[in-house]
């Protein structure tokens, strides 16, 4: 991508006709792709809430945050957004290994003309501020203190930063765009499902224009999804075996909410479990490896109980595999 601000948007979609949903909008988009453009996930379901509210952060430059379990497809929802708007989008993970140097840019020794000289090496966010790209921060809520300061000042309706080091002022391009997604908008790690996760001061919060929530697909889409990754399972037999799988799945999340598991299934779970299937040709050993030995030991019963009302099938502790 050049570096320049003449760049822009230089087309308009249908969100109707591109993403399925009933409304007359008309999202900006780039007639050309770059290298940092997502890859189109042809066969991504598309959650019309959610996707709006994307949306309405490129059309609009708001900042949206997504929130949501794991394995909901949150950044993901995202990426495939911008994929159909041809719209460039980095994704940085806001883990604790991210520092605000990262973030801002340092001094570092180069190579000039066969000298070494000191020079400054901007970080990922003033190289996104000055260019048309979507930036996504995952994990939002488990960033350090000393990197949400420096979020919270591309928060501010006018998005100037200041680069101290540098006695310069940076001014975001005219589309640059900002994202976030996650798990407890701010509330810290209050069930310990997500240990890592910070409780967030309102002023962050209450910078993000649009929080959208993003819950699990309905039963036949997470089926169509399942089947569409897993090629073996797309004739009849396989339709069946993934409705139980999902089946599953589903108890599992319920029985999350009620208290009873510290654990659920995400639909990328399920696509592992099914993937696995191919592998070793017997649901309950693929379910054993993708999904029973990640819970606590006390909890395996009931996950066998809820394999065997949806499989008809005992899941036992120990299982021999066969020759064929």
């Amino acid at each position: 991508m050049n570096d320049t601000t003449a760049l822009r948007p230089d087309r308009l979609l249908s969100v109707r006709e591109v993403f399925g949903i009933d409304s007359d909008m008309m999202a900006p988009a780039f007639a050309e792709r770059d290298d940092h453009v997502p890859e189109v996930d042809e066969v991504y379901r598309f959650n019309p809430d959610v996707t709006l509210a994307i949306l309405a952060g490129f059309m609009r430059d708001r900042r949206v945050m997504v929130q949501g379990l794991h394995g909901t497809g949150k950044s993901t929802h995202i990426e495939q957004v911008a994929a159909r708007l041809n719209w460039p989008c980095v994704r940085l993970n806001l883990d604790g290994h991210i520092s605000r140097l990262d973030l801002v840019g340092k001094d570092a020794v180069v190579l000039r003309e066969g000298q070494q000289v000191t020079e400054f090496q901007e970080g990922i966010v003033p190289w996104a501020l000055q260019r048309p790209v979507a930036l996504i921060f995952d994990e939002y809520d488990a960033g350090r203190p000393d990197v949400m300061f420096v979020i919270q000042r591309i928060l501010e309706r006018d998005g100037k930063f200041t680069l101290m080091d540098q006695n310069r002022v940076l001014r975001p391009h005219s589309y640059f765009r900002l994202f976030a997604t996650a798990n407890t908008v701010g509330l810290g790690n209050l069930n310990g499902l997500y240990h890592g996760a910070q409780r967030l001061n309102h002023a962050q919060i209450d910078r993000w224009n649009i929080v959208a929530s993003l819950d699990y697909l309905p039963a036949e889409e997470e089926i169509a999804i399942v089947r569409a990754r897993v090629p073996s399972m797309r004739d009849e037999a396989g339709h069946a075996m993934v409705r139980a799988m999902v089946a599953v799945a589903d108890l599992t999340r319920k029985g999350f909410a009620a208290g009873d598991l510290s654990t659920l299934m995400s639909p990328r779970t399920v696509i592992t479990w099914a993937e696995n299937v191919e592998i070793f040709r017997d649901p309950a050993l693929a379910l054993r490896l993708s999904f029973v030995n990640k819970c606590d030991e006390a909890e395996r019963p009931l996950v066998a109980e809820y394999f065997q009302r949806c499989f008809d099938l005992e899941l036992k502790e120990s299982h021999q595999l066969s020759d064929s």
